[in-house]
């Protein structure tokens, strides 16, 4: 992504009323990308928003920019961005537009775009888009400006479609199930679409206000659930970010399942039923116990860089289905064209209720390793990276643990740190380790 200047690996996102998240950078926005969306022929696209004060500004902006450029657009409202994805296609829209920052606090915001094919779009089209926002901005004349109405059952055409992704002649009638939704997109979604399915639904975080999204709750912030779970003597929770991409569940011990072990359930499951679509994509940061479990299933597993994005080319480059981030991105192509939380619960649900076991038994076949994340702070010229004692470091640690653990270090693209990731059988070991790597990190000037 280094040769782009507005775009990063989720859209473009940062703090509201700073550069590039205004009022005028993001009408420049919705007028750069109507006139590349203009030259491949077509005349509509989709917006949808999620809870963020922000919303309602970003929301008029993008309008004003799209009409600008001679473009229609539906408003969708509050959406989850996997349901902006779906609902892109089914109206032949030549492009979604997703209005959030997902996991992030209220203060922050973003703009994402979904293609035709509900995927994220192309890179030559995002790159077309800024080389526009380079250009002056101009206006169509008044007889070809864009319209803009609002579509009411977005919501309803959604659920429908997340339903459709269970079993037609299974229920879950015999299950209660705490769903939180972060006080984000899903929260008029996804209780109704469990409810619907038979579930008795107590629900958490589905009280947007504005300014408590993902705070304190939520697919980030497992405490309150996990709490919730145990109090109501529930069957499991279900956990969603701010925009629904991302999920996290508890079992009825009020024990956390995170994106490795939901998607370990689901391609067993998968194998039980005779489905098996390739392997499983994992990202460097996959717990190794993933790798080691589906490893005795005969499953093949290979990682890519962090990132849903990155997740899903290599899906696409290896022709598999199925992938998954330990942050809770979950990607099923045999259901949904991106990560997707609901349908990704529903896929969890199907194994329960096909096997007629807890989540908690389901989850017994992965083993997850102690593992370990230290932040080291630099600031000096040199990147700790290329240093020769940081290096040697790593080889002695990777060799002390072959076979039964690994080290990771990545640089972050945010901040001047260093992320020292060690994993393996015991979290003694692991932490001794991992400070090994990080007390030499630190000496680089």
């Amino acid at each position: 992504m280094s040769d782009r200047k507005y775009f990063g690996t989720d859209g473009i996102r940062g703090l509201v009323g700073q550069y590039p998240i205004t009022p005028e950078f993001v009408m420049k926005l919705g007028y750069a990308a109507g006139k590349v969306l203009a030259g491949q022929g077509t005349k509509k696209v989709l917006i949808g928003k999620d809870t963020r004060i922000s919303g309602y500004m970003l929301e008029s902006a993008l309008e004003a920019g799209f009409s600008a450029a001679g473009i229609d657009v539906g408003l969708l409202g509050p959406m989850p961005t996997p349901g902006i994805a779906y609902l892109t296609k089914t109206f032949r829209a030549e492009a979604g537009i997703v209005i959030s920052a997902s996991h992030n606090p209220f203060y922050d915001n973003g703009i994402k775009f979904f293609s035709s094919t509900g995927q994220k779009l192309p890179d030559d089209v995002e790159l077309a888009i800024e080389a526009e926002l380079d250009k002056p901005m101009g206006c169509v004349e008044s007889a070809k400006l864009g319209k803009a109405n609002r579509i009411n059952d977005a919501a309803g055409r959604y659920i429908e479609f997340c339903k459709s992704n269970f079993p037609s002649r299974k229920s879950l009638k015999d299950l209660t199930i705490v769903v939180d939704c972060a006080h984000g997109a899903t929260y008029h979604i996804a209780p109704n679409v469990f409810r619907e399915l038979g579930a008795t639904v107590i629900e958490i975080g589905t009280a947007p206000n504005g300014t408590n999204i993902n705070d304190g709750c939520g697919a980030t912030s497992m405490d309150a659930i996990s709490k919730a779970v145990v109090e109501h003597n529930a069957d499991l929770g279900i956990a969603l970010d701010g925009d629904g991409d991302r999920i996290m569940m508890v079992d009825h011990t009020g024990y956390v399942i995170d994106g490795d072990e939901i998607i370990y359930i689901i391609a067993c499951n998968d194998l039980r039923t005779g489905r098996k679509d390739g392997g499983v994509v994992g990202t460097l940061m996959s717990n190794m116990g993933l790798e080691l479990a589906l490893k005795e299933l005969d499953i093949e597993f290979v990682r890519s860089n962090v990132g849903d994005r990155h997740v899903m080319e290599l899906l696409r480059e290896k022709g598999w289905q199925l992938g998954a981030e330990n942050s809770g991105h979950v990607i099923n192509l045999n259901h949904t064209s991106t990560g997707d939380g609901i349908i990704a619960a529903l896929n969890v649900l199907t194994a329960v209720i096909k096997q007629k076991k807890s989540l908690h038994e389901l989850r017994q076949g992965i083993t997850m390793l102690p593992q370990l994340l230290v932040n080291v702070r630099f600031a000096g010229e040199n990147n700790p990276l290329n240093d020769a004692d940081v290096l040697t470091a790593v080889d002695e640690v990777n060799e002390t643990l072959t076979g039964r653990g690994r080290v990771l270090l990545r640089k972050s693209g945010t901040e001047p740190l260093i992320r020292v990731m060690v994993e393996g059988p015991d979290m003694d070991e692991v932490t001794l380790l991992a400070n090994k790597i990080a007390d030499l990190v630190k000496l680089v000037k």
